[in-house]
């Protein structure tokens, strides 16, 4: 079986929804991701904070060098994500579909390069 990334996109500059509804959406992943778990798809899931938090490492000619901030200047960041293992692309897009829905986002899949190097 191949493996997904199912990658939510965010902007984080958008203004954030009431708490109840924060929640009510918090529900609505958990409930999808036990969908996942009892299917046998789940591998990983996680969140990630705001791109401020980021730190982008940089190895240029024995020279390793730190920026805060974001890797890309962009207004819509990764959000968070889902590795699958999903039989082909069209189970990972269901998937995707019922996650999008959950989360309010919009959902990017991308398989991973599972060829031997």
């Amino acid at each position: 079986m191949k493996q997904y990334m199912l990658a939510v996109r965010h902007t984080y500059d958008a203004p954030q929804p009431p708490e109840a509804e924060v929640q009510t959406m918090y529900g609505d992943v958990e409930r999808v991701n036990e969908q996942m778990r009892g299917a046998g798809v789940w591998v990983f899931a996680g969140g990630l904070l705001s791109p401020e938090t980021a730190t982008v490492v940089r190895a240029d000619g024995g020279a390793i060098t730190m920026t805060d901030g974001p890797y890309a200047e962009t207004k819509e960041q990764l959000g968070g994500f889902w590795v699958l293992r999903c039989a082909d692309l069209d189970e990972a897009l269901a998937w995707a579909g019922k996650c999008s829905g959950a989360c309010r986002a919009p959902i990017e899949v991308r398989p991973f390069d599972d060829e031997s190097a």
